[in-house]
């Protein structure tokens, strides 16, 4: 059956983690694993240093860089550009939507909730937003996942489309760990942006993948009609 296929309960369950979690936190709810977790990342010695040497720390600030709206308003803007470019404006126009509704959803739900950023350790990057949940993890994933996925439909190559999604995928868990690393987001803020990634870029890649579908097919019927003719 369609319902207890992966690619559908992989979002579903998503979507209800997300809510559990927002739940939870909107009603100041706290979690012991989140001090865990973060600790773990930081030198025992001294908690205001992340673990690791300098070179680590300053390759996890670029790393989290990839998630900044400086970093992924340019990926998506060169995908739709070279989508668009292909032939392919249905899947261009649908991502840069995509995006930027993420992106106002990304603002609204931090203000609603309005989590403080973690206070246990010094934080190794400047914050500017509340904490829940963590754009750069819910952002990085609508971004990369819905590019991998129109790339794949674009390219209608099975081995392109597995090799786009697995280079989204090693992205979004990088940036993710970045921000529980250099001490500005909690693991469950983190956790919370990756279950609404995926629920969210999930519905948006089938909604604009049909469309952009019969928006191909529609022109591709114009076009042989006029050849024929």
């Amino acid at each position: 059956m369609f319902l207890l296929r992966p690619r559908f309960l992989l979002p579903v369950a998503a979507a209800f983690g997300f809510l559990g979690l927002a739940i939870s936190i909107a009603s100041g709810h706290s979690f012991a694993l989140d001090s865990q977790l973060m600790l773990l990342f930081r030198d025992a010695a001294d908690p205001s240093l992340p673990i690791g040497p300098a070179w680590l720390r300053e390759m996890m600030r670029d790393v989290t860089g990839l998630g900044s709206f400086v970093g992924l308003g340019t990926a998506t803007a060169i995908a739709a550009l070279t989508l668009r470019l292909c032939g392919h404006g249905a899947l261009a126009l649908g991502l840069v939507v995509d995006v930027l509704a993420a992106t106002a959803a990304s603002s609204l739900l931090k203000t609603a909730i309005g989590r403080e950023r973690p206070d246990i350790v010094e934080h190794a990057a400047l914050t500017f937003t509340a904490s829940f949940p963590s754009g750069h993890a819910f952002l990085s994933a609508v971004v990369l996942l819905g590019i991998a996925s129109f790339v794949g439909i674009a390219s209608r190559r099975a081995d392109i489309a597995r090799t786009c999604l697995w280079t989204a995928w090693i992205l979004i868990v990088a940036i993710g760990l970045s921000r529980i690393y250099l001490g500005v987001h909690w693991p469950s803020d983190v956790l919370g942006g990756w279950c609404l990634g995926i629920a969210w870029s999930s519905l948006a890649i089938v909604l604009i993948g049909r469309l952009a579908a019969r928006i191909e097919a529609q022109r591709e019927r114009v076009t042989g009609s006029a050849t024929v003719g």
